[in-house]
């Protein structure tokens, strides 16, 4: 599988576990020292991240994919994601968002795993 399939398929992988709240995946999926970044501008880094999907502050359901374009440049690889996400999050009800997340992942001993990823809707 070339590196795009790679990413794209660990771009999915990823939001059927979060939906899953499968912490274990997810772990090794977001690089140590990865940071999300959220519509708000809020900066979290990948322990708090995973804390809040497995406490339940973070609640995904479902996730349809409109678009996926991903640029790779040897070990590091940009990727914009565009998917209709159904989540509950920070108390609010549920609801379908038109999340874009535009990421920054870096391959290393073989394995990508994303470093940074910035939430904006489209």
């Amino acid at each position: 599988m070339d590196d795009k399939s790679q990413i794209e398929q660990l771009y999915k992988q990823m939001y059927q576990a979060m939906i899953a709240k499968d912490i274990a995946t997810l772990d090794s999926i977001l690089a140590e020292d990865s940071v999300l970044i959220h519509m708000t501008g809020t900066k979290q880094p990948k322990k708090q991240y995973l804390h809040e999907i497995e406490n339940g502050t973070l609640n995904y359901y479902s996730v349809e994919d409109d678009e996926i374009s991903i640029t790779v440049n040897g070990t590091t690889a940009e990727m914009t994601g565009r998917s209709r996400v159904n989540a509950a999050v920070y108390g609010g009800g549920r609801h379908t968002w038109r999340l874009q997340m535009k990421s920054k992942l870096a391959k290393n001993y073989g394995r990508w795993q994303f470093v940074e990823s910035k939430a904006s809707t489209y």
